[in-house]
């Protein structure tokens, strides 16, 4: 697949109105770029060159979970396409439980994940809430305590090669990758300011680099749905939909404190009741030779 030719199907599938894009057709774009014959053309492109490599570098970083996360195509506000690369047992600490800015996408191309889905209910674990915003494109994560908050586990999802999901912006969840894996990640157009982050209070934290999960941009519809299925599917399940798991607005109070607090994640470690999340390191581009190295790995693993 040519990269002007991918920029097109975003941009078609996403749409250009004035409302958000679906879960699902975030999903079914993404299945259908992470398909190995559409996938492995674009990557070896990219990685030949067919790229603004100092944009591209400027916004791929290593995760503070371990992961690598490389931009492949910019197309913001409307998307952003990147790849992580999952490493297996490096992370510094699990994933904490999130949500976005965004509708998102994700698409197994090699290894595995599990995906657990959440909604807030008063019966479920104790947890820390925050909210975080990021100072811009590739800027740092600003984390705000806003009070305490318990949270349920609704479902757990494992996804293989093939296999693909679409959330909606404010779906409540976490990501564990435990062995060698690679996805196709899309973020669409961003749709409010904030993310919400919740730490387990069990958790006891305590690292230097602490992190969360994947959201770099993020947003929320007023359907908070999930949707899954095989790539170029096309098609759900009734076991693969998930509707209505939790919508928290952003003039919402958390828990019994509500918005109260004002920590700044930059300024070191934040100690909550049991959870405690320090400072992230600042995010530092992933270099050149690195970046074009990960891709031409993936190229070759598709067959090209």
């Amino acid at each position: 697949m040519q990269v002007e030719e991918a920029r097109r199907l975003l941009a078609e599938r996403l749409g250009g109105g004035p409302g958000p894009p679906s879960p699902e057709s975030a999903r079914a774009v993404t299945a259908q770029l992470a398909h190995p014959d559409a996938l492995g053309p674009l990557v070896r492109r990219l990685s030949a060159g067919d790229l603004d490599l100092a944009e591209c570098t400027r916004l791929s970083y290593r995760h503070v979970l371990g992961f690598d996360k490389l931009l492949l195509l910019a197309g913001a506000p409307r998307f952003m396409l990147r790849v992580h690369f999952w490493h297996g047992r490096t992370g510094p600490v699990p994933e904490d439980i999130h949500n976005h800015r965004c509708a998102i996408a994700s698409a197994v191309v090699r290894g595995r994940v599990r995906m657990e889905c959440y909604e807030p209910a008063a019966d479920g674990v104790p947890a820390t809430a925050y909210r975080e915003t990021i100072d811009g494109p590739g800027g740092a994560w600003r984390l705000r305590r806003v009070g305490d908050a318990r949270l349920r586990l609704l479902c757990t999802q494992q996804y293989g090669p093939g296999r693909s999901y679409g959330l909606a912006a404010r779906t409540l969840h976490r990501v564990v990758s435990e062995e060698p894996t690679v996805t196709l990640f899309l973020e669409t157009a961003p749709q409010r300011s904030v993310t919400d982050v919740y730490v387990r209070n069990s958790s006891h934290v305590t690292s230097p680099e602490a992190g969360r999960g994947d959201s770099t941009v993020d947003g929320g519809p007023a359907a908070y749905t999930t949707s899954a299925t095989d790539i170029g599917d096309g098609h759900l399940t009734d076991d693969d939909r998930i509707t209505d798991i939790g919508r928290i607005t952003d003039d919402e109070p958390i828990g019994r404190e509500g918005r109260s607090g004002g920590d700044d994640r930059s300024r070191g470690d934040i100690r909550t009741g049991g959870a405690e999340r320090a400072g992230p390191p600042p995010k530092t581009p992933l270099p050149p030779a690195v970046y074009l190295a990960e891709l031409d790995a993936l190229a070759r693993s598709l067959g090209y």
